[in-house]
């Protein structure tokens, strides 16, 4: 049973920066692919970032400069590293992984788990 569990959320000034991490278990596919995912209030769940077994990495062009996706498979641990945070960063953001290599897009129905899910909230 694949389990994930998000940490590393909380508030931060306009500017700051924010290390989430999803320890992950139970999750060994030879296809692999695993991303953040966030939602804001009042809208649907946005694709941030996916990486595969071999580093390769895909990123939202909101987000592209300011974060960085990366794991340390010795730790099932996927992080994302988040810089010059801005307001509207603020969401739960959701870490996911699917059976399967990543496609070209980041796409919510392409994973098959999900995370409970962590709040980022950055004020202004």
């Amino acid at each position: 049973q694949v389990q994930l569990v998000e940490s590393g959320g909380g508030s931060v000034q306009s500017g700051g920066s924010l290390r989430l991490s999803c320890a992950a278990s139970g999750y060994t596919y030879n296809g692999y692919c695993m991303g953040w995912f966030r939602q804001a209030p009042g809208k649907g769940r946005e694709g941030v970032a996916q990486i595969d077994r071999d580093g390769r990495t895909t990123y939202a062009d909101s987000v592209k400069g300011r974060f960085t996706i990366s794991q340390d498979n010795a730790k099932n641990t996927l992080y994302l590293q988040m810089n010059s945070l801005k307001p509207e960063d603020t969401a739960m953001y959701y870490c996911a992984a699917r059976n399967f290599y990543c496609s070209f897009y980041i796409r919510e129905y392409d994973y098959n788990y999900w995370g409970q899910g962590t709040q980022v909230t950055v004020s202004s």
